[in-house]
């Protein structure tokens, strides 16, 4: 299994922790930068992450990682609540936003950026401002507005075109789309690599003017929650390690997937699933 063994931040993630309320009004520790950096360091990083939050959110799970917090007066704060179509999610509170000024002077070069919002929290400037390091992008949170009521809506990924192609990749999913793969199509003419997640039907990748699918491994569904940051840092990771895109691809389906038959923060990848999936990746045939 490929590690990185090194004392520095090499993963360094960009976007709000969440509470995310559950059904008996316990709180537990979510947003992108909480499971894939959870992930990334499962995958031998050393990650770091820039949030924003209050001081009283509970961060024990990520106690062992270097964070630099931009003082808030509230965390962003969801409730997903299961429904025949799907997930219902409400926002009822949400940190500031978070900017070029509030970039720490020392974590400015690492090799892996993840530039990861879950609603309109970080500057998508941000994305011009690592030069030397692999940028990738989980966007979800630019392609979120709510309703009246809270309820999180899905809507086009606007206004930033400038600069998604400051991004080497983007992972994204069919639900952040709307279904609309022609949309799917022009993004991938604007970055090098672009992945759409289609949950349990597995990923459609589009690289250098090709597209294949990597279905998804059957398993029993427990809590599909944070496996599409799961699969986000998997791909990322294997990426930047192996510079084969389809490989990559398959590494991330097959952890992501096994992600989704334990709960919640359960679900990041073991080291034994790591070297499994690592394995399989690498003795696959190679496309194209």
């Amino acid at each position: 299994m490929c590690v990185i063994i090194s004392n520095a931040i090499d993963y360094l993630l960009i976007g709000h922790v969440t509470e995310d309320l559950q059904s008996d009004e316990t709180i537990v520790l979510g947003g992108t930068v909480t499971y894939s950096g959870l992930t990334a360091r499962a995958l031998g990083h050393q990650p770091a992450i820039i949030t924003s939050c209050s001081k009283e959110t509970p961060l024990q799970a990520l106690e062992d990682f270097p964070i630099h917090i931009v003082p808030s007066a509230k965390t962003t704060q969801f409730r997903n609540t299961p429904s025949e179509n799907g997930r219902i999610q409400h926002l009822y509170a949400q940190a500031r936003i978070i900017n070029a000024d509030d970039l720490p002077d020392n974590w400015t070069n690492p090799a892996i950026v993840h530039i990861a919002p879950v609603f309109n929290d970080v500057n998508p400037a941000l994305l011009a401002h690592f030069p030397n390091s692999f940028r990738c992008l989980t966007p979800q949170g630019w392609m979120r507005d709510v309703d009246e009521c809270g309820v999180v809506q899905a809507k086009k990924l606007e206004c930033i075109d400038k600069w998604l192609g400051y991004a080497h990749a983007i992972v994204l999913s069919r639900e952040d789309l709307q279904g609309d793969m022609d949309e799917a199509e022009k993004l991938a003419k604007q970055v090098p690599v672009l992945v759409v997640t289609e949950r349990d039907k597995g990923a459609l990748v589009f690289s250098n003017g090709q597209r294949n699918h990597f279905p998804a491994p059957s398993v029993k569904l427990v809590d599909d929650t944070g496996s599409g940051d799961i699969f986000a840092a998997c791909f990322f990771h294997h990426l930047y390690r192996h510079q084969n895109v389809w490989q990559a691809a398959r590494f991330a389906v097959d952890l992501a997937s096994r992600s989704v038959s334990r709960p919640a923060l359960d679900g990041i990848p073991t080291p034994e699933e790591i070297q499994k999936a690592h394995d399989m990746a690498l003795e696959q045939a190679v496309y194209g």
